[in-house]
């Protein structure tokens, strides 16, 4: 008998990273959930390229500071595809605030989106598993500043941190059905903050004289998803960058 396709959920796979993650576990031969807020078209785009691999994909929207879209999110995943046997948790919201900017407000939609939807869709993941006797995996996207802290981006970095502990959380909460991983990259994809020339200097900038690129932090969630022996602990995949002291965010400097 043939062993039924695995199935991702990757959340913020309609741009960037997560979409980059999202072609290589299709290319894996994983069957993709390809989650989205307001990219419909990119969206549309990212499932197209993941079904080009010959692996079945669909989208899904859902506002992740929404505590109900999310809790309706990987129901959804299971009734389209049959099962889910992962979520990598890729979509983020980064906004700029600092000691001085800071609110409750701004705190509150970074945990929302970057804790709070992690933390419910693996418990989503974990009772789904737990119906039909078998396992998973959770992977979260985190940062290596958190092992380099800089005063930038306080409520991210905050939501981030409290990730990281519900990592460990996790692990313990879920075992033996489900593992908890984190992935923390560098530097990898430039952004409105930075000029491509900036970019490529600031990437130079660790011990290994780069950071990280879309395909090290793929590769790195290929192997913790493959991995049967890994959770609750963080794979650095920043070149070392982490290692180095930085006294502002890249996107600062």
């Amino acid at each position: 008998m043939s062993t039924p396709a695995r199935t991702v959920l990757v959340t913020g796979s309609a741009k960037r990273l997560g979409r980059e993650i999202a072609l290589a576990l299709a290319r894996a031969g994983w069957q993709v959930a390809v989650h989205y807020r307001g990219s419909a078209a990119e969206a549309r785009q990212t499932v197209a390229d993941c079904e080009s691999h010959g692996v079945a994909a669909a989208a899904f929207a859902a506002d992740l500071a929404d505590e109900s879209a999310v809790r309706a999110l990987l129901p959804r995943v299971v009734a389209h595809f049959g099962r889910a046997d992962a979520v990598v948790n890729s979509a983020a919201l980064f906004e700029h605030d600092s000691a001085a900017s800071f609110s409750y407000a701004t705190m509150e939609r970074h945990l929302r989106s970057n804790t709070g939807a992690a933390i419910v869709l693996a418990q989503a993941l974990h009772s789904h598993v737990q119906e039909r006797a078998g396992t998973g995996a959770v992977i979260n996207l985190l940062d290596q500043k958190l092992w380099n802290q800089n005063p930038d981006f306080l409520s991210y970095t905050l939501s981030k941190a409290a990730l990281e502990a519900a990592n460990t959380m996790l692990a313990l909460a879920l075992a033996p059905q489900v593992r908890v991983v984190g992935v923390a990259p560098g530097l990898t994809l430039t952004s409105d903050y930075l000029t491509p020339e900036k970019f490529q200097a600031l990437h130079r900038l660790s011990p290994l004289g780069r950071s990280s690129t879309p395909e090290d932090i793929c590769s790195a969630v290929k192997f913790a998803l493959d991995n049967s022996s890994i959770t609750g602990t963080t794979l650095l995949v920043d070149g070392g960058q982490h290692l180095q002291r930085f006294e502002r965010d890249f996107s600062m400097m």
